[in-house]
């Protein structure tokens, strides 16, 4: 078969690796000219990458390439175009997968039905938009292998074939710089569950509208979970079916937005396994991701958080929630199409001393928070150091100092990695 990969990053690697050691004809089509590509591949790179891809059978795009910028260039292609998680479960040679989306937290969601697995005795593999690309690892896996997948709206648009697990979490409005608008992000979501039929489970938020709208797009059996019968929170504990499995004061991840995680993943396991130690030995010991909430230092008396990942309003919302100690937080950054209108009334009715504003969204978020009667912001500084020095000067003893800016990171730093990171680094050089 005569294949082009689009995107030549880490994904796209992993899709030239697989697709060559299975005898495809491979072309590499990206728009840098200057890409390192392995010996003897073919190659159609710069300005014409995307010409005449009617000539292959198969197109495969990397998962930030939306579809219709292939099929601007290539109209009537539809059928031609997959992806990586197309064509993974196509060949998944086990049918126990576990398929993760939402807004946020599905990269600690993911992480702990993983573990929770794992503590079970099961062989598990955790990939996708998680950062570990499907196939590198689809030839080590067997009929009894579990996988779990952490997957995006950008995964998902164009997928055609469901998990047997799927799991909605929170869903809120993101990324409407690459979709044309909510609808099209919300339906790619659903596409999680459209093909899913009576004999798989779908796992969704109770308390989330657009979470219950997505997971009703196929025909699986529905489980909701922060109710029951799936787990949810009664008198400080997680509890499903009538078992307890822990206290939340003894979770180990920080904030309320982590009971609704941890409930999911426990609904989810809980459909696989019921074993209540696995689930609670996870539970009781996971502190989190990087760049999620992730504690960095004690300067002075106040505490330095990582909150990098958090790149909506709705994330830094939970973020400022999540601790009640006076706090200096860091809002601002790049354009995602956000309204900041319900950040601002959070931060006017929690407990901040300062608001540091950065990046080209700090005059729209400023603007709300004069909105809502809040005035205690200055400018964060134009780099990390610069922000972290004002951060440091305006933290008193007792207090958190919070990078979790509601914004995309693109402008100032590379990616949100890269920000946290910068972040991190600035805090360990007070």
């Amino acid at each position: 078969m005569n294949v082009a990969v689009v995107g030549y990053g880490v994904e796209g690697m992993a899709s030239y690796d697989y697709f060559t050691k299975h005898g495809h004809d491979v072309t590499v089509c990206d728009q840098s000219p200057d890409l390192q590509l392995p010996a003897g591949a073919k190659s159609q790179l710069g300005d014409t990458y995307l010409d005449d891809l009617d000539r292959f059978d198969l197109i495969v795009r990397t998962a930030g390439m939306h579809p219709r910028i292939i099929l601007d260039k290539n109209p009537g292609l539809e059928s031609k175009i997959t992806t990586q998680l197309n064509e993974f479960l196509r060949a998944c040679p086990t049918k126990n997968v576990i398929g993760i989306t939402g807004t946020k937290g599905k990269g600690t969601t993911s992480t702990l039905i993983a573990k929770m697995l794992e503590a079970a005795g099961k062989d598990v593999h955790l990939g996708g938009n998680i950062g570990v690309p499907l196939f590198s690892f689809i030839d080590e896996l067997t009929p009894d292998s579990w996988v779990v997948l952490e997957l995006s709206s950008f995964q998902l648009i164009d997928v055609k074939i469901s998990p047997h697990l799927a799991v909605c979490l929170m869903v809120v409005p993101e990324h409407l710089n690459w979709h044309e608008n909510m609808d099209e992000y919300l339906m790619a979501k659903s596409q999680l569950f459209r093909w899913q039929s009576a004999d798989d489970i779908a796992v969704f938020f109770m308390d989330n509208a657009y979470s219950r709208l997505i997971a009703g797009a196929g025909n699986a059996r529905k489980i909701p979970y922060f109710a029951a019968p799936g787990a949810e929170v009664k008198s400080g504990e997680i509890v499903i079916d009538g078992h307890v499995i822990c206290k939340t004061g003894e979770l180990k991840l920080l904030g309320k937005h982590n009971w609704q995680n941890a409930c999911a993943a426990t609904t989810a396991v809980w459909q696989v396994t019921q074993d209540v130690k696995a689930i609670k030995s996870v539970l009781t010991s996971f502190s989190g991701l990087e760049h999620r909430l992730e504690f960095v230092r004690e300067v002075g008396g106040a505490k330095y958080y990582d909150d990098s990942f958090g790149t909506t309003p709705e994330t830094a919302i939970v973020a400022i929630e999540a601790f009640a100690q006076p706090k200096v937080i860091i809002l601002g950054g790049s354009d995602k199409g956000a309204d900041y209108d319900e950040l601002a009334k959070t931060v006017a009715g929690a407990n901040i001393r300062k608001v540091l504003l950065i990046g080209d969204q700090a005059g729209k978020i400023q603007a709300a928070l004069e909105a809502a009667g809040y005035s205690n912001h200055r400018p964060g500084g134009s780099n990390m150091e610069e922000i972290v020095a004002t951060a440091h000067q305006e933290a008193q003893p007792g207090d958190v100092v919070l990078l979790s800016t509601g914004c995309a990171s693109f402008g100032m730093f590379e990616n949100y990695k890269h920000r946290g990171n910068e972040f991190k680094k600035a805090v360990r050089s007070l």
